[in-house]
């Protein structure tokens, strides 16, 4: 069954206090709210996640940045007798990996309320670390990713993916573009809190910065992949997704039929889906 671990005491000044104000307010309440398209949008990284990760029967898995627990909960299910322990900062997501683990029934996995650049974890405890782009919020990537290696047992995998550069010549970069500068005219820029997450979200799109922040393993190969994000039914479905993320903004009926039209060349019998490229990173901790 699902364990809830007491969070550990930090002082407020600690090196990821933004991103932790951040990932416990509105961001943090809204991926939490809308978990099930956060997960459909990054549903196309799985496979090669998995497929890179190799958890076997009896590995013991850390999810790094888990949010609500969907990539852990299937780490667990590969692991067997094994278990997986997602690890992050937000305590709403948290509570929504929780609720949903139990609804579930996945008993070999628990949750701990933590900064992974930081916390204490045992000492060569896990098999294997993942993240399905939760590894580039970290106000010292090699300080946290140090701090992960010693959480691995020699010769344990690290296995992440992250956001390449945004580039006019890939389809989602060019279509987000395009929505923000129709929102930025209506002044629905998005909220400082979202526009930090969202510098956050790009820290590791240079792949020496990445090659840089893992002096501490060995082995690291840096794949570029291509997917398909999901951003909705259809054009209408994925605005209504796109404006949530600004609540309090006043959108007139042009603009938004603006933003329809330019996802309308990315809709089909699948949804709305763009292409979009990401680092899958492989690496391993020293023998």
């Amino acid at each position: 069954m699902t364990t809830h671990a007491a969070p550990q005491a930090r002082p407020a000044d600690h090196p990821n206090a933004r991103q932790e104000a951040i990932w416990n307010g509105p961001v943090g309440r809204h991926w939490a709210a809308q978990q099930d398209r956060y997960d459909a949008m990054s549903g196309d990284l799985d496979d090669h996640l998995f497929a890179a990760a190799a958890i076997g029967d009896g590995d013991r898995v850390l999810d790094i940045g888990c949010g609500a627990g969907t990539v852990t909960r299937i780490a667990a299910r590969l692991a067997g007798r094994g278990r997986a322990v997602g690890v992050d900062i937000s305590a709403p997501l948290l509570d929504r990996a929780r609720a949903r683990t139990a609804a579930e029934g996945v008993a070999n996995v628990s949750y701990e309320l933590g900064d992974a650049q930081t916390h204490r974890f045992p000492a060569g405890g896990y098999d294997v670390a993942i993240s399905r782009g939760g590894v580039m919020f970290f106000a010292d990537h090699a300080a946290a990713f140090g701090n992960v290696a010693r959480a691995l047992r020699p010769g344990g995998r690290l296995v992440f993916a992250c956001p390449q550069p945004a580039s006019p010549d890939i389809e989602e970069s060019r279509a987000l573009g395009m929505l923000a500068k129709l929102l930025g005219e209506q002044g629905a820029a998005a909220s400082p809190e979202s526009a930090d997450a969202r510098a956050a979200m790009a820290s590791l799109s240079d792949p020496r910065r990445v090659r840089a922040a893992l002096a501490a393993y060995t082995d690291v190969d840096v794949t570029a992949l291509t997917i398909e994000t999901y951003w909705g039914k259809d054009p209408a479905d994925a605005v209504d997704f796109l404006l949530s993320r600004t609540p309090d903004a006043s959108v007139p009926r042009v603009t938004r039929k603006a933003m329809e039209d330019t996802l309308t060349p990315h809709a089909g019998g699948r949804g709305v889906r763009m292409k979009a490229r990401v680092w899958l990173v492989t690496a391993t901790r020293p023998s």
